[in-house]
């Protein structure tokens, strides 16, 4: 049987550690995560980003996860924990379970995601 929408939101967030924005926040000032933003382009042109985040959009993720990829960041292998985030959470979600399947063990997202990182004073960028 075909799975829905659902059943993968449900798959990506069996076991994914959700971080509120302040917790976040502390993570970045601590300087022992690495934030990756999935959102498409053109939304990160209209409201920024988290300082320093990579973006890798959601649809060319797995190329920027790849270690031998051409899209691969060097920061994303880093050893450090990866942070996703979108827009309000539920790319993120999707994108953190890609990063767990693809053998990224230290790995979670934002809850609410940029929205809402955004709505607790957080800061950004560009």
């Amino acid at each position: 049987m075909a799975k829905t929408i659902k059943d993968m939101m449900a798959h990506a967030r069996d076991g994914l550690v959700e971080l509120t924005p302040e917790q976040a926040r502390a993570r970045l000032d601590a300087g022992d995560a690495v934030f990756i933003d999935v959102r498409d382009g053109l939304e990160v042109q209209k409201s920024g980003k988290v300082p320093g985040a990579i973006h890798a959009s959601r649809g060319l993720l797995e190329f920027a996860l790849d270690p031998a990829g051409p899209m691969h960041d060097p920061r994303i292998s880093s050893g450090k924990t990866l942070i996703f985030y979108c827009a309000s959470g539920g790319r993120s979600a999707l994108a953190s379970r890609t990063a767990r399947d693809m053998g990224y063990g230290d790995v979670c997202h934002i809850g609410g995601g940029f929205g809402a990182w955004v709505g607790d004073g957080g800061p950004t960028e560009g």
